[in-house]
């Protein structure tokens, strides 16, 4: 997802450099999958039913201006959908999105059916 920042995200990182904040997204961060993909000011289509939850997400340091999840991905027990991308959100009491992207290829899934996404296949960049 090289460079899918919301415009939220963007102003965040923009004032944490310069200086002017030292808030951080509040953690951890969450993974959501989405059927319809979203913009840099709107989010996209969450994925509803079955036992589907946003999953945490874990990452090494960045290197090279680029980091991926250090840890499988798994959506299990989804309802019968398919995934066009994935978004990942803050845990704030309101939640902030953060970045979005669609999948290279969507899966479909059917009811009751698990989604992986493996350790190191979900990589985050700005560039």
């Amino acid at each position: 997802m090289a460079d899918a920042l919301t415009n939220t995200a963007e102003n965040r990182c923009l004032d944490f450099i310069m200086g002017l904040t030292t808030t951080a997204p509040t953690a951890p961060l969450r993974v959501a999958l989405v059927t319809a993909n979203g913009d840099d000011a709107t989010a996209g289509t969450e994925v509803t039913g079955g036992s589907y939850a946003r999953q945490v997400l874990s990452v090494a340091a960045a290197t090279g201006g680029v980091t991926s999840n250090s840890a499988d991905l798994v959506w299990a027990g989804l309802p019968a959908v398919t995934v066009v991308g994935v978004e990942i959100w803050d845990s704030a009491t309101t939640p902030v999105r953060l970045w979005y992207g669609p999948l290279a290829d969507p899966r479909t899934v059917a009811a009751g059916d698990d989604l992986k996404l493996p350790a190191g296949s979900l990589g985050v960049s700005i560039m």
